[in-house]
């Protein structure tokens, strides 16, 4: 696999990122990646600066390698977790929901390279001239949080309309993925459902369990109405929110705290609880090509460079 722009920047071995999956991207996950010669990350969610500290110093404790922290900047705590990143030597740090901006110069004085998540050309445009050093375009086959459009649509427009390094994330489980990525013109690529069954992935079996089940059509999205959709396993949840939105979209009004009120704590019912009904199994449309128990980090990355050479040797 080639040594890219993103594997000299950031100093790692393959150009292969982890998914900053809320409640799930901790310290152990993150520091597997990297020990793997993939850029581990830990995500930080809504957490606590305090929570955030104590999973970069275990993750120090882990590897020696580089690892990154997702920061969510629509989070209470965001002031504070910038603060404790920019002093804990961190070198490498992902934002969602939003622009950086604001605290670009405390990443820059902190000598972070920021890669911003994308899921438009505007947005990605707009974090080049923000100051970014790479951004991640996220295509709507990802788990979690989404956008609107397909990764294979978007990620070649955003690689015309930036000059700087472009990561692909987005509906890429195996090697074969990857090579497609890079055929697009990508420097590296972000996996987030392959990584959520690995060894070191702490969350209950029984989530884990209805990745590894899932088929090809067993996604759903909810929350389109709401401007915030989400991807993840169809189940009861879904279901009712599929019924609750057609609902208030009828109403001249619509209640959008009730369906605010039906996603609280929906994800961490499934990471923590193992309730597979009433909760938020976060998972990308990969999910059906994701069917083996137990694997390291290690083994997923060693697996994904194989393949990757193997579609690459297929091709020619």
């Amino acid at each position: 696999m080639k040594r890219s722009k993103i594997c000299k920047m950031l100093n790692i071995k393959y150009p292969i990122f982890q998914g900053a999956m809320a409640w799930v991207a901790k310290a152990e996950l993150a520091s597997a990646v990297s020990n793997a010669g993939g850029l581990g990350i830990i995500a930080s969610g809504h957490a606590p600066a305090e929570f955030v500290k104590s999973q970069i110093e275990q993750a120090k404790a882990l590897t020696d390698k580089p690892f990154g922290v997702n920061i969510m900047l629509l989070s209470p705590h965001v002031d504070e977790v910038v603060e404790v990143v920019c002093q804990s030597g961190v070198k490498v740090v992902t934002t969602g929901a939003g622009s950086p901006a604001k605290y670009m110069s405390q990443f820059k004085e902190a000598n972070i390279t920021v890669i911003p998540v994308v899921a438009s050309v505007a947005l990605a445009r707009r974090m080049e001239r923000d100051g970014a050093d790479a951004v991640i375009v996220e295509g709507m086959e990802a788990g979690g949080h989404i956008g609107k459009l397909t990764t294979l649509a978007l990620v070649p427009q955003v690689v015309d309309a930036v000059s700087i390094p472009v990561i692909s994330a987005g509906g890429i489980g195996d090697g074969r993925g990857v090579a497609a990525a890079f055929m697009l013109g990508v420097d590296a690529v972000q996996l987030g459902t392959r990584f959520l069954v690995s060894k070191e992935t702490d969350i209950h079996s029984n989530y884990k369990e209805a990745v590894l089940k899932a088929r090809d059509i067993d996604t759903a999205i909810t929350g389109l109405s709401t401007g915030h959709p989400v991807r993840g396993i169809r189940n009861k949840l879904t279901r009712q929110y599929d019924t609750a939105e057609r609902e208030e979209l009828k109403k001249e009004q619509p209640d959008w705290d009730r369906l605010e009120d039906l996603g609280k704590g929906a994800l961490k019912r499934a990471v923590v609880d193992g309730d597979t009904e009433n909760s938020s199994m976060m998972a990308g449309q990969i999910a059906g090509l994701v069917n083996k128990r137990n694997q390291t980090c290690q083994e997923i990355v060693d697996e994904l460079v194989e393949e990757y050479y193997a579609a690459i040797k297929r091709a020619q």
